[in-house]
């Protein structure tokens, strides 16, 4: 056999010993599964999904629940928080629109931020960060948010800018921000984020505050961690998962926007074993 054929022969082979028994897929379960592969270095199971990050990627190609899908437009999500009884602990919009205007309509510091997407966003506390935020704000106009990675649910979002206050934390920075995993309606983690926008780390905690993965950093609870997982379970009812984000400032708890794709299923869990039980969860095998 020439010596091209062998290697190739070789190689599939390889791919083949790596992902048995592939179904046939169409070309966008494909593309998600090959993305996945390359982030984890496994194949994931799209149709059976056993792991947290594999119900990921199966939400975006069987699409949000009814309604779900919505709660990936800020507005309207805060205007639900505000009907399940969370208007207090909503950041107040102060303005909204499709074209930033010459001078900034509220006092500094602000923060502008997209309706429509994940990621885009800018502190503004004075004239030269507004001037460059103008400049930056279209390309994030420009285009729906969330087609590259599959995620649908996204293009249910008017595409709009928002400008909030600014939620100072700690030495003036973001505050640390607060992700809780709401399965059935019952909040099952609490995922911590510190150093957003440079020396960025997450720890995740049970609903206890025992940690159960990510960066080893002891830091006590939130003081409204109780508050905070009822209004995630009150906000997250009737959903099989859904994320629901909180910052605390000065102790008082904000309720940031709800998340239906949690890293879009690519980061990597620490421990592994946290995938696997985040998923039995999100199956309905477990318990919190």
């Amino acid at each position: 056999m020439p010596l091209h054929l062998t290697v190739s022969a070789l190689l599939l082979g390889t791919v083949l010993s790596v992902v048995p028994r592939i179904p046939a897929l169409s070309l966008r379960d494909m593309r998600v599964a090959i993305i996945y592969l390359w982030r984890h270095g496994r194949w994931p199971l799209l149709h059976r999904p056993e792991r947290f990050t594999e119900w990921v990627q199966w939400r975006k190609l069987n699409g949000a629940a009814h309604g779900l899908e919505l709660l990936t437009d800020k507005l309207h999500s805060k205007s639900v928080a505000a009907q399940r009884g969370g208007r207090h602990y909503c950041i107040p919009t102060l303005w909204s629109g499709t074209r930033l205007p010459d001078t900034c309509p509220a006092p500094y510091p602000v923060i502008v931020k997209t309706n429509h997407g994940c990621n885009q966003n800018r502190i503004v506390r004075c004239d030269a960060d507004w001037l460059a935020v103008r400049r930056i704000a279209p390309r994030w106009m420009a285009s729906a948010y969330g087609g590259w990675l599959d995620e649908s649910a996204y293009r249910s979002a008017r595409r709009l800018l928002l400008i909030e206050p600014f939620l100072a934390g700690p030495a003036g920075g973001r505050p640390d921000d607060y992700k809780v995993y709401v399965f059935r309606g019952r909040a099952a983690m609490v995922q911590r984020h510190v150093g957003r926008g440079g020396d960025h780390r997450w720890t995740q905690f049970d609903r206890d505050w025992v940690r159960v993965g990510g960066a080893d950093i002891a830091v006590q609870p939130p003081t409204t961690l109780p508050a905070m997982l009822e209004a995630a379970e009150r906000l997250g009812a009737g959903h099989d998962f859904i994320r629901v984000d909180f910052y605390e400032v000065d102790g008082k708890l904000w309720f940031g926007e709800f998340c239906l794709y949690p890293g879009s299923g690519l980061d990597p869990f620490d421990p592994p074993e946290l995938d696997l039980a985040l998923g039995r969860l999100w199956a309905g095998k477990g318990t919190a």
